[in-house]
């Protein structure tokens, strides 16, 4: 099968911008079910977006970035991710990323009965996914 033959068109999409427009091999996201890879030809798809990395497999290397919440759409030709927040790894602050970090564990630990737990944990898997893409 030719080089292009396996490639299909991929997007994300924030509020505020296209992200990402492009051809891949393949595409990489994490859904609240698990982690995801996808070819051509992948069956209809349509789930949660959780917070991690985005990896983009094009013909001439890897493109990653974070993503936090949202939903994907695959189809057998083509990925759609329609995401809160994108963010490549320049554009991620890694002290502030530190700093909500330690704010959401700070806050997970005190347990005190004003905390919104699940915000909570929801802010420290968004920094988590900050710093490990930045270092990647």
């Amino acid at each position: 099968m030719a080089e292009n033959e396996k490639m299909f068109p991929v997007k994300i999409i924030t509020p505020d911008r296209i992200f990402y427009t492009g051809e891949a091999e393949m595409v990489e996201f994490n859904s609240t079910s698990g982690q995801l890879g996808v070819y051509k030809n992948h069956i209809p798809l349509t789930t949660v977006l959780a917070p991690g990395a985005v990896i983009v497999h094009e013909a001439g290397g890897e493109k990653i970035a974070a993503v936090h919440a949202g939903f994907a759409e695959v189809l057998p030709d083509a990925v759609t991710l329609l995401a809160e927040i994108a963010e490549w790894p320049d554009e991620i602050d890694t002290s502030r990323a530190e700093a909500a970090k330690k704010r959401a564990e700070e806050r997970l630990q005190a347990k005190a009965a004003d905390v919104d737990l699940a915000r909570a944990e929801f802010a420290l898997r968004k920094a988590l996914t900050r710093i490990d893409v930045k270092a990647m």
